[in-house]
């Protein structure tokens, strides 16, 4: 099962938001145990998806061979269990994608043991994830399912940081694109795991008209009206410098309006100005340390690129035991 105070895609996600969240059955047609595939749908995500991630990850590791140290030090029929294990406190995100990533390693059967959940805060020294299989298998897969553990851990902590500080407020922290490439959807999933929620997952699901569309265009109006003309069922956010431009858009019936670079006390005005009408987002300036005053000034969402560009990974380690 889910964490129950994890946001699942459907509800999570932000305006403009196409995560993907479908159940439908052709999501678990892969090579994942289908039971992990169901609880990565459940989650969000596409067990396809994650599954390619899982051998893209492992086959850069082992670049088509094997593992030589591994296969020189180990019996080949050894079994052990691994104790994925945090080494500080902290959020996890990603613990069933590390199970993908052991899976496609392994050449037999292996069991496991959920500890915690995606969503969990996390002390140092906890047991978050046991697997027990080939001694080999564990050990080939252990780097790259911690990378992707630990990356996306943190960005879950992170992010729940951010939650904490707009916890009563009616602003959400909220992610971009600057993602790392090909692993947006998990990145994405991990900003939900943290308390956040998610911006658009691509240039086709919601529109973004930022200044350099302006100046294309000849005015941000006119490019607003553009794109409402073009895609009329698609999401449209513009992005505005000035309170000047603010009217225009909301005037113009922009769904979600982003303000670039202004002060709290412009945010303010802005929610006066906006009166209702549209879903106003701050970005640019934003601290975690200023975030509250920004949020107190009546915004929808907080816009943090550095969520998912500048976190730090959460130390999560592979500790090796007998098997029981």
């Amino acid at each position: 099962m889910t964490h129950p105070d994890l946001p699942l895609a459907q509800g999570g996600c932000g305006d403009g938001c196409a995560c993907g969240a479908d159940t439908d059955e052709e999501y678990l047609e892969c090579g994942l145990d289908p039971a992990l595939a169901q609880l990565l749908a459940d989650a969000g995500l596409d067990p396809v998806e994650v599954e390619d991630i899982a051998n893209v990850a492992v086959q850069e590791d082992l670049a088509h061979g094997v593992d030589v140290t591994t296969v020189a030090t180990i019996p080949e029929d050894a079994v052990a269990t691994a104790d994925f294990t945090a080494r500080e406190a902290g959020v996890v995100a990603g613990l069933r994608i590390a199970e993908a990533v052991v899976s496609v390693v392994c050449e037999d059967e292996l069991t496991v043991e959920r500890h915690a959940e995606d969503g969990d805060r996390v002390e140092a020294g906890q047991k978050l994830l046991s697997i027990t299989t080939r001694t080999r298998d564990l050990l080939t897969a252990e780097r790259s399912a911690l990378n992707i553990l630990c990356r996306l851990s943190g960005i879950a902590t992170a992010t729940r940081a951010w939650a904490d500080v707009l916890e009563g407020t009616g602003a959400k922290v909220r992610d971009t694109r600057k993602t790392t490439p090909g692993l947006r959807s998990l990145e994405k999933y991990a900003v939900r795991c943290g308390g956040g929620v998610n911006h658009r997952m691509s240039l086709s699901d919601a529109a973004l008209v930022k200044d350099n569309h302006v100046v294309a265009a000849g005015g941000v109006a006119q490019a607003f009206q553009a794109v409402r003309e073009r895609f009329p069922d698609v999401p449209v956010e513009v992005e505005v410098d000035t309170l000047h431009q603010l009217r225009e858009v909301v005037d113009a019936g922009a769904d979600l309006i982003l303000l670039d670079n202004f002060t709290p006390g412009e945010c303010a005005e802005a929610v006066a100005v906006v009166g209702g009408r549209a879903k106003l987002e701050a970005s640019g300036r934003l601290t975690l340390e200023n975030a509250r005053a920004y949020a107190d000034t009546g915004v929808d969402y907080l816009a943090v690129g550095a969520l998912t560009h500048s976190s730090p990974v959460l130390d999560i380690g592979l500790d090796l035991r007998a098997a029981e």
